[in-house]
Order: structure tokens, then sequence, then C-alpha cells
């Protein structure tokens, strides 16, 4: 599995511990800034991170700023990603089963690090239900929101 990170000045310090955590479990994942807890431009790290995970070079993209909201509204401004800003576990899980989501956006001010990486767990590790008989309907779901990039 490979990752892509990214992180303004307010998303500094749960990328580095998410990066480092992800790290020690065998994951590759490469970080693309920002490198110094001073002030950045969010858009900027987000578009780093999106048109790589649209190119598909890498499986997820993870993305943190202060709320997660920043990072959110730009990543899905790249065509074929699909950016979740996700609070909670089950928010990870039913953006995965749901929408396919391929970049998971948190709030550096919002999470706390143990619980945003239990959301970053669950988020990587839930597959997307559009490949069941059962999930077709989220496929089809998937597929109309594709449309809208079209």
């Amino acid at each position: 599995m490979k990752i892509a990170i990214g992180n303004d000045r307010a998303g500094f310090q749960l990328k580095e511990f998410i990066r480092d955590k992800l790290r020690q479990q065998g994951i590759q994942i490469e970080d693309f800034g920002c490198h110094y807890p001073t002030p950045h431009d969010y858009p900027v790290y987000a578009l780093k991170v999106a048109k790589r995970v649209a190119l598909e070079e890498f499986d997820y993209g993870i993305l943190i700023c202060g709320t997660g909201i920043g990072m959110s509204v730009s990543a899905n401004k790249i065509k074929g990603v699909r950016a979740a800003l996700c609070s909670n576990t089950q928010y990870a899980e039913l953006s995965r089963r749901h929408n396919n989501a391929n970049a998971l956006c948190l709030g550096g001010r919002m999470t706390e690090p143990y619980i945003a990486l239990e959301i970053v767990k669950k988020f990587i590790s839930t597959p997307f239900d559009g490949d069941t008989p059962a999930g077709q309907r989220h496929k089809r779901r998937v597929e109309m929101i594709d449309s809208i990039e079209n």
C-alpha cells in the first residue's frame, strides 16, 4: 500500500505523528509537506497530494489542515479525487464503503492524534462496497459523481 500525505502548518504535528506510525507498520508513505511548522497555504499541499492520487500513483491520500475543510474543498477540485473529511471511524468506514473515497482529510486542531490514527486505519482497511452485488447502488452513485466531473 502506498499513501501520499500532505499538510499545512496547522496539520504539521498530526501529520508527523500519523506518518511515523504508518511507517512503523510497514506502510509506504510519501510526505509531500509542509515540512516545518511555519505558515503555508493548504491548497498547495492539497494539490500535490490530490494530483498524485488522481494519477493512481498512490492508493490513498491523507490531507491535514486545521479543520480538514480547506484540504477537502481543495482536493475535491481535482478530477478523480473523492476526498472525505472524517471526524470519526464511522465516517471513515462509510466514506470508503459508499463513496469509494480515495483521500482522507483530517483536522489537526480538531482531532486527537490517537483518534486520528484510528480513523486512518479504518479508512485504509475498508473496501468499497460497489464491487459487491449488494453494493451496486454505491457503484452507480460514484459513477454519477464521476460524470459530474466530465
